[in-house]
C-alpha cells in the first residue's frame, strides 16, 4: 500500500517600506568682540576684524546620511544705536563716533540687518553623519571707523550687540534614509526644522586727546625796511588743531639767534635786528614758552583754529643792509 502525502506550500510576501530616519538638528553661533583700540581722529583707526564662529549638529541618525543646513545672520544697531546702520555708532556721554560693520574685506558692503532673501549671507555645507554628527565653520566681519570725525570728544566709547540685534537664524534638512537632501529654500523657509541663535559681542573704541602734528604755520614777515627809526609791525597765523574739548598752550621760543630773552634776526654776517612777539594786538603780552606765564592757552574743537601771531621791530639802531632772519620753534602743550 502506497500512501502518498501531498504537502501544500504557502508563498508569504512581505512588504518593507523605507523607514524615516529620525534626526533633529540645531545650530549655535559665536563672535568675538570687535576692538578699535585708542587712537584720535587726525590719525585714525587701522581696521579691524571679527570672527563669527558656528556649529551644527544633527543627532538621532541611524544609517549614513547628509543633513544640508541653511544659516543666516544679521547684525542691528546695538543697544547704543541709532536705530541706523548707516552708519552705526559707538557713544560715550552722549558723545559718539562712528564706525560700520562690512561683509567684505573692500568695506563695500555693508552687514546687514536683515534676514531678507537679497541681502542674506548664506553659509552651506553638508555633514556626513552615522549615528549622529556635527559640522562647523567660521566667517569673518570686518570693521572700519569713518574718516572725518574731529570733532569727536576724548574718551571711551562702545556699543553692545545682543538679542536681535546679533541674531542667527537658520534651516536644516535631514535625510530620509540613505542620500542627500535639498538644501533649504532660506535661512527662514523651507527644511524639515530650524531654529535661532544670538552671538552677543561688544565694539569698542578710545578717542585720545591730541593736537594735529601738521598744523598750519604762516612766516613772520616784516618786509623790506629803510631806516629802523619807528616801530615796524606785522602778523602771521598759527592754526593749532586739537581734539574737541581739549585744553592746550601754545609756546614760542626765543629763536635761534637771541641774546638772553631778546629776540633777533641775524644777517650771517654778525649784524642782528632786534623784534619781538606777542599775544594781542596791543603788542603788550609777550609770547614766550613758559606754561601758564607767556603761552597762549585756548580749547580745541577738533577744528584748525587761526591763532595770530603780533610781530613788532622796535626802533633802533639800523644795521648794515642785508637779509636778516631767525627759525622760532612753535610747541603745542595738550
Amino acid at each position: 500500500m502506497f500512501r502518498r502525502v501531498l504537502a501544500a506550500g504557502v508563498l508569504g510576501a512581505v512588504a518593507l517600506a523605507a523607514l524615516p530616519v529620525q534626526a533633529a538638528t540645531t545650530c549655535s553661533a559665536s563672535m568675538t568682540d570687535v576692538s578699535f583700540g585708542a587712537s584720535d581722529p587726525f590719525t585714525g583707526w587701522s581696521d579691524v576684524t571679527a570672527t563669527i564662529s558656528y556649529e551644527c549638529s544633527t543627532s538621532g541618525l541611524s544609517v549614513l546620511g547628509n543633513t544640508r543646513a541653511r544659516l543666516c545672520f544679521s547684525i542691528g544697531s546695538g543697544s547704543q544705536g541709532s536705530g541706523s546702520i548707516q552708519p552705526r555708532r559707538m557713544t560715550s556721554d552722549g558723545n559718539e563716533v562712528q564706525f560700520n560693520l562690512f561683509r567684505d574685506a573692500a568695506h563695500s558692503q555693508v552687514w546687514p540687518d536683515s534676514l531678507q532673501q537679497d541681502t542674506q549671507v548664506d553659509l552651506q555645507y553638508s555633514l556626513s553623519l552615522l549615528g549622529g554628527g556635527s559640522g562647523s565653520g567660521s566667517v569673518t566681519v570686518y570693521g572700519r571707523i569713518g574718516p572725518d570725525q574731529t570733532a569727536v570728544i576724548p574718551g571711551s566709547y562702545d556699543n553692545s550687540f545682543s538679542g536681535p540685534d546679533a541674531r542667527m537664524e537658520f534651516r536644516a534638512n535631514e535625510p530620509t534614509l540613505l542620500g542627500t537632501p535639498p538644501w533649504p529654500d532660506s535661512c527662514t523657509s523651507g527644511g524639515g526644522q530650524g531654529g535661532t541663535d544670538s552671538f552677543p559681542f561688544t565694539t569698542s573704541a578710545t578717542v585720545a586727546a591730541a593736537c594735529n602734528p601738521s598744523f598750519s604755520l604762516e612766516d613772520l614777515d616784516f618786509g623790506t625796511q629803510g631806516l629802523l627809526n619807528t616801530a615796524v609791525d606785522t602778523t602771521a597765523i598759527i592754526a593749532p588743531q586739537c581734539t574737541n574739548t581739549t585744553p592746550y598752550q601754545m609756546g614760542l621760543d626765543n629763536g635761534l639767534h637771541a641774546d638772553g630773552t631778546t629776540r633777533r634776526m641775524h644777517n650771517g654776517a654778525g649784524d642782528y635786528v632786534i623784534y619781538e612777539l606777542y599775544r594781542d594786538a596791543a603788542r603788550s603780552l609777550r609770547w614766550g614758552d613758559t606754561l601758564n606765564v607767556d603761552t597762549l592757552a585756548d580749547t580745541g574743537t577738533g577744528s584748525a583754529q587761526a591763532q595770530p601771531i603780533y610781530g613788532r621791530v622796535d626802533p633802533q639802531i639800523t644795521p648794515p643792509q642785508g637779509l636778516y632772519s631767525d627759525t622760532v620753534t612753535v610747541t603745542i602743550y595738550y
